[in-house]
């Protein structure tokens, strides 16, 4: 009875009490995550300030079980090894793009030469989810802004699939021009733009030869049904601008705050080119300076990209320009079109805004570092040393005091 007695009276303090707040989620650090493509290591430091390295980790915890799964599919073997021969330039490809959940638990990444995506615990380090993307290659993704979808370019299929982040699951694909590459959610996360590159691993490079290279376009989707509400093929608007010169493949792209203006570079060109989104027109092309010491033979520039990584200040005032194949990155005044300083660098292969909005980060892919350029100045103010050749930088997040085991 006194038992009874007891449950009971436990029972109405609950119930007198009223409803319990939820736990408080954990406290999130911002983080920068660098991914290290031939090394399959993720490096993570500060997101601005001295950039410290926090920690690191890989993200090919099951590549024994991936490579037996590959070794035993005559094709899957092929387009592996066909990927490290071309793309990888005698190396795998085991990251490419990386975000974090929205509560900082797990970094989602792409692993082209495994063609999947794989979220990773960062407290464990153990694959959460694993998606196979259609065909045999994964490559660039875009989250969306409120952190729930990823997105994934499946370069062999043409095809983007649009993933869940927390579980993995596939909430929708659809399909693009020639070897979708960039992705880019605009509109409050209303539309996704996909731009595809066209055929890359071939020595086909000059410009008599450029049909050969496949359909290059802009997909526009509508993120709530997937369906194509728009295609844009810049061959047109740059014929119209004067430059048949120019290669419709769009590389790394970026909009102004306000998404009137798009900003692109192209295939074999050391420079950029600017669109207006409203009448559907180049309005200006920028050529910047070459390196002396860079060949102009096409056939020698890595996956058809001179330069490969664009950035721009939060008040969109300022452009950061990685010129790959000239080894160096440049600020640009938006206004003027007028490059700052040439910061040498070598084989810089991306470009992102710190933190604090002061700076661009640069992928040095040919010397394993990163590098900070003030927007203010133009001028290098943070070099720190990652893995194996560095490609995508991306803004993320981690319980606060995170640290690798």
């Amino acid at each position: 009875m006194a038992r009874k007695f007891l449950a009971l009276t436990a029972l109405a303090a609950v119930l007198l009490a009223g409803p319990q707040p939820a736990a408080a989620a954990p406290a999130l650090q911002e983080v920068m995550f660098v991914g290290n493509n031939w090394a399959g290591t993720v490096d993570v430091i500060r997101s601005s300030g001295d950039y410290a390295k926090l920690g690191g980790f890989s993200v090919v915890p099951d590549l024994d079980a991936r490579l037996l799964d590959i070794y035993l599919n005559p094709i899957k073997l092929a387009y592996f090894l066909g990927i490290r021969s071309g793309p990888g330039e005698g190396h795998d490809q085991l990251v490419d793009d990386m975000y974090t959940t929205p509560d900082g638990t797990a970094l989602v990444a792409s692993r082209p030469s495994l063609a999947d995506v794989v979220s990773i615990d960062l407290r464990t380090r153990a694959v959460k989810w694993r998606f196979g993307v259609s065909g045999f290659r994964a490559d660039h993704m875009a989250v969306s802004p409120d952190g729930t979808q990823v997105a994934v370019s499946a370069s062999t299929s043409n095809t983007v699939h649009v993933l869940d982040i927390a579980t993995g699951r596939q909430l929708g694909s659809f399909g693009t021009g020639d070897k979708p590459h960039e992705n880019v959610y605009t509109d409050g996360g209303r539309y996704l733009w996909n731009m595809s590159i066209g055929e890359v691993n071939t020595d086909l490079d000059a410009p008599g030869w450029d049909w050969t290279k496949g359909n290059r376009r802009i997909t526009v989707v509508d993120t709530t049904t997937f369906r194509t509400v728009r295609t844009i093929d810049m061959r047109a608007r740059l014929d119209a601008f004067g430059r048949k010169d120019l290669s419709n493949a769009i590389r790394p792209a970026v909009f102004t705050p306000d998404g009137a203006k798009l900003y692109f570079q192209v295939s074999f060109f050391h420079g950029f080119v600017e669109y207006d989104v409203a009448t559907d027109k180049i309005t200006r092309v920028r050529t910047l300076p070459k390196n002396p010491a860079t060949s102009d033979d096409r056939t020698t520039f890595v996956n058809d990209s001179r330069h490969h990584g664009l950035a721009m200040s939060p008040d969109g005032g300022k452009l950061c320009i990685a010129g790959t194949m000239d080894d160096y990155a440049t600020v640009v005044d938006r206004g003027t079109l007028q490059e700052g300083p040439l910061v040498p660098a070598s084989k810089p292969y991306w470009a992102t805004v710190s933190g604090d909005g002061r700076d661009c980060v640069i992928s040095e892919s040919g010397a394993d570092q990163v590098s900070a350029i003030s927007f203010a100045t133009g001028r290098r103010v943070a070099t720190v040393p990652v893995g194996d050749h560095p490609q995508r930088v991306r803004i993320g997040h981690v319980p606060t005091g995170w640290t690798a085991p």
